[in-house]
């Protein structure tokens, strides 16, 4: 398994054309074949020291295998997605996760 999770900040939180624009990229991203499940979501109205509310788009995308990963990495339709979308976001923070497997 390989989860990839990435937190985007609009350049302007305010514009719902971004906003709109971003949403509607992450949707159409969230369909490419390699992706087991995938999940578009924005910051849940949690208040704790340790939460980071800050960003305005996440999504959580599970592979099957790290190479399903390095498919989706190259896949047209997500190059696609950062040449339609990459003028809405100011940040993009990535975090990538595989099991842990002991020593």
């Amino acid at each position: 398994m390989f989860v990839h999770t990435v937190f985007f900040w609009l350049k302007d939180s305010e514009s719902t054309s971004q906003r709109a624009a971003l949403y509607a990229g992450l949707q159409e991203l969230a369909t490419i074949a390699e992706i087991k499940t995938a999940y578009v979501g924005v910051a849940a109205d949690t208040r704790r020291p340790v939460i980071d509310s800050t960003y305005d788009f996440s999504i959580t995308f599970i592979f099957e295998t790290p190479q399903h990963q390095d498919i989706y990495q190259e896949h047209p339709d997500h190059k696609k997605f950062i040449e339609n979308c990459a003028h809405t976001w100011s940040k993009v923070q990535v975090y990538d996760a595989v099991p842990y497997l002991g020593q």
